[in-house]
This record gives structure tokens, sequence and C-alpha cells, in this order.
């Protein structure tokens, strides 16, 4: 493949060189077979990724281990029957209840399998040798290795002392930069970016900047998404995912909702075809109306249990909104994960800027109360 000459000319003024070109070229062409595409490769060294034996609580990746609703699992079994069709409108009808919810008009959502694809696209979209990537440490450090792969540089500005991402840092970092990624709530910390920050950054970003804000754990948290902002036409990326509450991870439903001519700068990169079941079981989820506050009382609750429990054992925690958290292990949290998988229980990982921390998902009451018992054990 090689690149057209419009495509050549946007490179060309965002700072690629021509010897980039090819690169570019078979980037484009990949889609998603993209290297740094795959979430897992992130963790490769802290996960197993082999299927969990009988018995282990798997309690790594932020997944929800009350899967689908039944409304999504009835739909994704209707159409199996028919799965010898493309079926493609099923995509269109998700984005018009997904926009109709959120109060968007028309071309302002775009389906994906997942969130993750059209993450990276947004990174090669408006990051590139002259724009840097700016996001938070610790984060989600999925847009910093499409920004490295383009030869984006990437600048890290530390989380708040109250764990919110720095807006006002990040507005200053840089006079040229291209994207500012927010994960609200965070990960991994599980805690969240006020409305008024997002709002601040928004209003005080250099020119032509993009926001990206990663709402996949938004849901969990009792606080207002930012789609009124997409409707009123900001410099702003919204990212949703079924993975998280709605119980889909394996499932792959996702999507980029913002003004129709950011939503066109990512789909240069590729195909956003989305699988029929993936399709009408996110559709199925969003009609649900209780499922969310349901789902977010679940997890709220098992959340809370789990702190209670640290803070009468005296281990120090960084407070979560989220189906996921911090806990300080006072050691190199690895020597922990690794302890704990011995007793049949998998965590997540640790970041560089908190080695002493390890993350652990929410799982069901009866999963975190083995973590409970295995914790106080190899914490002994």
């Amino acid at each position: 493949m090689t690149l057209t000459k419009g495509q050549q000319r946007q490179f060309l003024g965002r700072g690629f060189s021509r010897r980039s070109f090819g690169r570019l070229a078979a980037l484009i062409a990949a889609g998603p077979a993209l290297p740094f595409y795959n979430e897992f490769t992130l963790a490769a060294q802290d996960l197993d990724m082999r299927a969990p034996a009988a018995g282990v609580v798997k309690i790594d990746t932020n997944e929800n281990p009350l899967g689908p609703c039944p409304e999504a699992a009835g739909a994704m079994r209707d159409v199996i029957a028919g799965g010898g069709r493309y079926m493609f409108h099923l995509a269109g009808e998700f984005q018009a209840v997904l926009a109709e919810q959120e109060g968007l008009r028309p071309g302002y959502v775009q389906a994906y399998p997942g969130s993750s694809m059209p993450l990276h696209w947004a990174v090669l979209a408006f990051a590139s040798p002259s724009r840097p990537l700016v996001t938070a440490e610790p984060g989600y450090e999925a847009p910093e290795g499409a920004a490295r792969f383009v030869g984006a540089r990437v600048i890290r500005i530390p989380l708040t002392k109250e764990w919110a991402h720095d807006v006002r840092a990040m507005a200053k970092a840089d006079a040229n930069t291209g994207l500012i990624y927010v994960c609200n709530p965070n990960n991994p910390t599980g805690t969240l970016t006020s409305r008024a920050d997002i709002e601040y950054l928004l209003a005080n970003k250099p020119a032509g900047a993009i926001v990206l804000v990663d709402e996949a754990y938004i849901h969990f948290a009792d606080a207002k998404g930012c789609s009124d902002l997409v409707a009123a036409d900001k410099d702003l990326i919204l990212l949703r995912t079924f993975s998280k509450i709605y119980g889909m991870a394996g499932l792959r439903a996702g999507a980029a909702l913002a003004r129709p001519d950011l939503l066109a700068k990512i789909r240069v990169y590729g195909n956003t075809w989305v699988p029929a079941t993936s399709m009408v079981g996110a559709t199925a989820s969003l009609k649900a109306r209780s499922l969310v506050a349901e789902r977010r009382k679940i997890t709220r609750d098992t959340r809370e249990d789990v702190f209670s429990f640290l803070d009468k054992n005296k281990v120090r925690y960084i407070p979560s909104v989220s189906n996921h958290f911090l806990v300080d292990v006072k050691r190199p949290g690895r020597e922990i994960i690794s302890a704990l998988r011995g007793e049949n229980i998998l965590v997540g990982r640790t970041w560089p800027s908190l080695p002493t921390h390890v993350r652990v998902t929410v799982g069901t009451p009866e999963e975190m109360n083995r973590f409970k018992t295995a914790f106080l054990k190899v914490m002994a």
C-alpha cells in the first residue's frame, strides 16, 4: 500500500518525514493487526495468559465477573442463527441508540470492537514527531505504545496529591501538544478527575490539541460523563466500552463519541467492522435501563467491604470509585503478585512510579473473601 498525495500532505504537515511514509502506509494497511494492539502485551511479564485452572480467582484485568446481562445474552443467542449474513446494519442501530441516550446527533458515534482500537488510532491521528502525547503517571500505558511507534514524544504528568489528573500541568506541558489522554476514572488508581477539571483542560489546552477522555470505567462512579461536551462540538473524543460494567470484555463492543470531522480522522487507519453478536449485545445492554445502577451498587458494596477489611488490618490503599484499586504492600509488588498466584489468586500488575502498589480487580463477594484470606497469609 502507498499513501495518497492527500495523506502525504497531511503527514508532512504533522511533522513526519518522507522517509516515514512506508512505515505509515504499513500502519494503515495493518488495521487491527497493529503491533501494539493487543492489550495483554502491556502486562505479559505479570499475567498468565493461559485459561485459569478450576478454583483460581481471577481478579487481575479489571473484568466484570457478572458477564453480559440476561438481555444481552438472549439477544446474542438469537442473532447467531443469522450468522451467515454480515448484518452491517446492526452497528448503525447500536450507534443510533447510544447517540439518542447521550443526546448526540447522527454521525457523532462510531462503533468499534471495544475501545482499544479508537484509542490507538486517535494517537496515530493526532500525535506525531512534532506533536507530543500528554498523559498521566501512573496511567494506562496503551496510548504510549502507539505514540512511540510513530516517533511521537510522550510527556507524563504525575497525578495530583488527590490522585486526579493534573489538568493545569497537562494543559501547559507543550505548546505543540497533539493529544492529551485522560482516563477517567483512572487506570490503575480508580480515582476520578472532576468535571470542572475536564472543562478547564478543554478551555486551556494548546490550540489544535485534542483531548481524549477514556470513560471505560465511568459507569462505576456516580459521576456525569462528558457526552454533552461532545454535543457542544468541543475538541474532544470520548471513548466508551462494554468490557467493564456491561461484562462483555471477551465479546468486544465499544464506541468513540466525537464531532464527525474528528471521527473521520480516526477512521483513516482501518476498518471499523464490528461482529453482529457484540452489536446486538451492546444495544440490548443499553436498553436495560436499571443495569448500570444495579451493577454500580454491587461493585461499590463489594469494594467498600474490601476497603473496610484493609482498614481493619492497617493496610494502605488508594481510595477508588471504580472496579479496581491499588493496595500498598510495602515491598516490591511483584513479590506479592507471585505469592498470591501460589494461593490461586491472580491479581494485576505494578506501575513503575508505584512499585509497591498492586492493582486488584473487584470480583464477586466470594472471590474477594478468598482474596482477603490469601492476602493476610502472604503479607505475614
